[in-house]
């Protein structure tokens, strides 16, 4: 097998396969382990390559939810959700997540820490 087909191999698997995080990114696996484990694995099935198609629909519609947050059923919660999902697709964006996971590591690192627990709301 060659080098690039290997590697096209590893970024195509998800998690459980390579053992590397769907997102790319250890930070945003931390946090999504973190989440209550039906909606982890819902991010975690969006955040593979595979689920592009899905991802991109559901990012916009959930950054359309959260500028739409003073109606009564939306949140601004979903404004950085859908933000952190269409990162995975747009090279801008993915800058801008590494800087706020470069500034959750500095000012609330038990948040990426697995042993803290996850109801800890601090």
């Amino acid at each position: 097998m060659s080098m690039s087909a290997a590697s096209d191999e590893q970024r195509t698997r998800g998690e459980g396969a390579s053992g590397q995080p769907a997102g790319g990114d250890p930070r945003l696996d931390a946090l999504v382990q973190r989440l209550p484990p039906r909606l982890a694995s819902s991010v975690d099935y969006l955040l593979q390559p595979s689920s592009r198609w899905v991802r991109i629909p559901s990012g916009a519609l959930l950054v359309v939810g959260g500028v739409l947050s003073f109606l009564p059923v939306l949140g601004i919660w979903m404004l950085p959700l859908g933000l952190a999902l269409l990162a995975e697709d747009v090279p801008a964006l993915r800058a801008s997540r590494s800087k706020v996971f470069d500034w959750i590591e500095r000012r609330k690192p038990h948040w990426l820490d697995p042993s803290v627990p996850k109801n800890d709301r601090t």
